[in-house]
This record gives structure tokens, sequence and C-alpha cells, in this order.
């Protein structure tokens, strides 16, 4: 096939621009400037005789030609990109980005990479960490660890990981005021963006949830560092906290659990795995609930 001049920088320019929704955005991720990638796009347009964006004040949205354009475009340069990843460093190589939630890539991904490293040494596993607010293509990214209900992601494929019930951990310094779940009225209760965690442990304890108050936080790292410090009660996956569990910076006060959604694999439905995101899936989905004996936490609830 005959490819005259094939006006690479501006198709460029414009797959990341309609993929960001944003010149500014476009100009950031290419690292030139938004006169630059403006100047790329409209070249493309006299080339082809129609415009491709229309502009309004949510941002960019694409013409009917773009949008016919703009999804051949990001896969063709994804498996451009892919091929030439597998080359860098003068042996073969399948690079896979992957974005995980912060807990589980401390709680549980980072400690095994190691591992995986040895037994896969084909596939470099480049990790983005997120707080499960991802968008896969606006990221470059080929797949993503979540949490939460399979439901709210139906344009995505999804496997699940393991289930990540909910239970309060705190310092152990206030583990002698905690004999009973109503012990924890009075206590600071750190809250995530999910409001309604604490009203359903309480529930499953058998107990009368309190009013609650103070900061909301998206990440329950952040939530176990303060727990940690003294600064609140957490409700927290304790799977994921085994370290800080073994270590004593954080107890168990109670047994009771409450459910409030898995980790998944996702990525783009229709998308072909590759050999490395076959591999990936194969070790997460075959490894995550079969942790080794010593990373058991002991457990100090009642």
């Amino acid at each position: 096939m005959d490819r005259p001049n094939l006006p690479l920088n501006g198709l460029r320019a414009f797959e990341v621009a309609a993929r960001q929704g944003s010149f500014t955005r476009a100009a950031i991720e290419l690292r030139v400037t938004q006169a630059a990638v403006s100047q790329q796009i409209q070249r493309l347009e006299d080339l082809l005789g129609h415009r491709l964006f229309t502009r309004a004040s949510t941002g960019l949205i694409l013409t009917d030609i773009g949008a016919a354009l703009h999804p051949v475009l990001t896969r063709t340069f994804d498996e451009m990109g892919e091929a030439l990843d597998r080359f860098q460093g003068g042996r073969y190589r399948e690079t896979l980005h992957l974005g995980v939630v912060t807990t589980f890539a401390t709680g549980w991904l980072i400690p095994r990479l190691p591992a995986f490293e040895t037994a896969h040494p084909g596939i470099s596993l480049r990790i983005f960490t997120h707080n499960n607010r991802i968008d896969i293509a606006k990221e470059g990214l080929h797949m993503a660890i979540r949490f939460g209900d399979r439901s709210a992601w139906p344009w995505l494929e999804a496997e699940a990981l393991t289930e990540a019930p909910l239970t309060p951990l705190c310092a152990p310094e206030l583990l002698p005021r905690l004999r009973v779940p109503q012990d924890l009225v009075g206590q600071r209760l750190l809250r995530s963006y999910r409001g309604d965690e604490w009203e359903a442990w309480f529930a499953a304890a058998g107990a009368i949830c309190p009013p609650l108050e103070g900061p909301v936080l998206d990440s329950s790292v952040a939530m176990a560092e303060l727990a940690a410090a003294g600064l609140g009660v957490a409700l927290l996956p304790a799977p994921m906290f085994v370290r800080q569990l073994k270590s004593g910076a954080l107890v168990r006060p109670f047994a009771t659990e409450v459910g409030a959604g898995r980790y998944w694999l996702t990525w783009p439905r229709g998308k072909t795995l590759t050999p490395a995101m076959e591999q990936v899936r194969d070790w997460l989905t075959g490894g995550v609930d079969r942790a080794p004996p010593q990373d058991a936490p002991s457990p100090s609830a009642r």
C-alpha cells in the first residue's frame, strides 16, 4: 500500500488531543507548546479537508470525521508503541503499563515484584498507582487493578482477584479502650469517600453507628498512617496491611468484618490480550488468594 507523506506529527497531535479532550493537556503529554498542537491539527484538517473538532465550554468535541478517525489512530499508535517497547535495551522485552490502586500496590503487589521479575524476565512491568479513579486509555495503561463492585465498570473486561473485607484497625495504645464495638463511640472514626462503610460495619457488629464527622480521605494508605499515629480508627482491608499488623504499628481490636467489594484486574473491552497481559493476568489471578503463610497477620481481634 502506498503511503505518501503521512502527516505523522499531525495524526499524533490529533490522537492525543482527542483522548485528552484538550489542546493544553495534549501539549503536556507531547512536551510541546499548545500552539504547536493547534498548528499540527490545523495542517491535518487542511490536508483532509474536514474539521476534526468543535470547541465547547466543556472542552473539545469530535466531529463525525474525527470520531471515525480517532479509534483507528489510537489502536495503531498503541500497537506501534508496544512493538517498539519490546526491543528496548538490545533484547526482546514486552512492556506492560499497569495501574494499581495504592492500597493493593503497597499491601500485596510491590513486595512480590522481585519474584515476578525472576519468573518473567521478558516482561518489563511498569506500575502507576492511583486512587481507584482511573481512565485506562487517557493514562496510557494496558490494564488497571481497581477496588469495588464489578457493575461499576460495564465498559471494561474485569477479572476478580480477591475480596477485601473491612475491619477496624488502630494504634496499639487504643486497644485497651476498645473492649466491645460500642466502645468506638467517642473515637475519631476515619472515613473514606465510600460513605456507608462504617454504618455497614456497625450493623454487622450488632451496634449503633455514631454520627460521623471529620475529614473524608480517598486513600486507605493515608487512613492507615493516621491510625498508626493514634489519630483515629480506620476501617481497612486487614490483608493489605499485614506488614503493619506484624510490626505492631496497627492492631485489630475486633473480629467483625464487612464486605465492601473486591480487587479487580480490568482492561479495555474487546482488546486482544498480548502475551505479557496474559501472563500478568494469570500470575495475579493465581496468586493473590494464596499468600505465603508468613504473611498472615497474627490476629489481636476479639
